[in-house]
């Protein structure tokens, strides 16, 4: 129990002396020792690093879950340590919606069997919306967040006790000052005019009380700047660590940027396999009620044929304006007809209804034109084409 009051009495005696220093600083009353410049700029750097790492990290939870109730419902049972209950993203919702409403319209029709198609699609974007999140989740938010909490809280640790034995240095200075000027005013008394005999001793006691302060003052600021001298080694070390740090941020936001165009190239894909599954039905229906697989006229599709056996040309292929193309080095625009799939790389894909600009190349076979849609070029067969005025 006395060593317990002993030790609590010490400390007490240790943190007023230190909310004493920092008052007198305060008020410009105490002289501060300064941080040399390299440290002051790590510090400065971990700061700014912990700022942003924050930001990107809250917007990145926002660009990942829009909704805030959602992110606050996550949050916390991420705080209860419980696991997230599933549930279905937007994406899946919808798809869920257009698959009901096709069946309810009837898969045989020909509305149905589109909403089908598009909510399987919309189903297959959720899941991989899923997969950019867990991904995004692992491979970003969290070594971020492990910064935060882990490599950052030791930082602030440390630089506060940086903080406590610069005062502990400061306050040691102090009172090593104050035994100084004591010291040099018993000094003047003891070259002042002999003293009488009654006060001798007395005067010698103080004397000797006052070289024992001085002494004693010494010697803490000595052990004082000896331990901030090693804390700031150790704090030194730590802030110089960011450097890593900020190369292991670069390499995690790299797994973010990959994740982030696998997911928008599947989702691509996606819509691309819509479209041609889309663009297998007519353009207009009789009847909403008509099957699709109906033998009726107006909605036979055609369907893709090989090069060496193309349709037969509609009537407006035969007329002046081809010729006018060919010869001409000028362009054109041209409707697709049917879908058409590139036998070699010299030829270009084709979606039916898409419209594409075409022109004629000199010594090109008469049956094919030279076709561009945006930056792809590639031969294409004047059958597939309808040229527009």
């Amino acid at each position: 129990m006395e060593f317990n009051v002993r030790r609590l009495a010490a400390d007490a005696g240790t943190f007023l002396s230190r909310a004493v220093q920092f008052t007198e600083e305060k008020f410009g009353q105490a002289e501060k020792t300064e941080l040399d410049a390299h440290l002051e700029t790590l510090l400065s750097r971990a700061e700014s690093t912990k700022h942003w790492t924050e930001k990107i990290m809250k917007q990145t939870e926002v660009l990942l879950q829009p909704n805030p109730n959602v992110r606050m419902e996550e949050f916390l049972y991420e705080m209860l340590d419980k696991k997230v209950p599933m549930r279905a993203n937007n994406h899946e919702l919808l798809g869920e919606s257009m698959i009901d409403s096709g069946h309810e319209f009837g898969p045989g029709t020909a509305y149905g069997s589109a909403l089908i198609k598009c909510g399987e699609t919309e189903k297959l974007l959720g899941s991989a919306e899923k997969e950019l999140i867990q991904s995004s989740a692992i491979n970003f938010l969290t070594p971020f967040r492990n910064y935060i909490e882990g490599d950052f809280k030791t930082i602030s640790k440390e630089r506060k006790l940086l903080q406590n034995k610069r005062l502990d240095l400061d306050a040691a200075k102090n009172r090593l000052k104050k035994a100084r000027v004591a010291d040099a005013r018993s000094a003047e008394l003891n070259s002042s005019p002999p003293l009488a005999e009654e006060y001798v001793a007395h005067f010698s006691y103080m004397l000797s009380i006052l070289h024992v302060r001085w002494l004693k003052a010494e010697t803490e600021l000595r052990i004082a700047q000896s331990e901030f001298d090693r804390q700031a080694e150790i704090t030194r070390l730590l802030l110089e660590g960011i450097s890593s740090t900020h190369a292991h941020h670069s390499r995690c936001l790299n797994d973010f940027v990959d994740a982030q165009a696998a997911y928008y190239a599947q989702c691509y894909q996606y819509m691309v396999n819509l479209q041609k599954q889309l663009g297998s039905f007519p353009s207009t229906f009789s009847n909403n009620n008509q099957p699709a697989g109906s033998s009726s006229a107006s909605i036979s599709v055609p369907t893709a044929q090989p090069a060496t056996s193309l349709p037969t040309p509609p009537p407006s292929q035969t007329s002046p304006a081809l010729n006018e193309l060919r010869s001409t080095s000028g362009t054109r625009k041209a409707r697709v007809l049917y879908d058409y799939d590139a036998a070699s790389s010299s030829e270009l894909s084709l979606l039916a209804d898409e419209v594409i600009t075409v022109s004629s190349v000199p010594g090109m076979d008469s049956d094919w034109l030279m076709g561009q849609r945006g930056n792809q070029k590639g031969k294409v067969p004047i059958t597939y084409l309808e040229l527009l005025n």
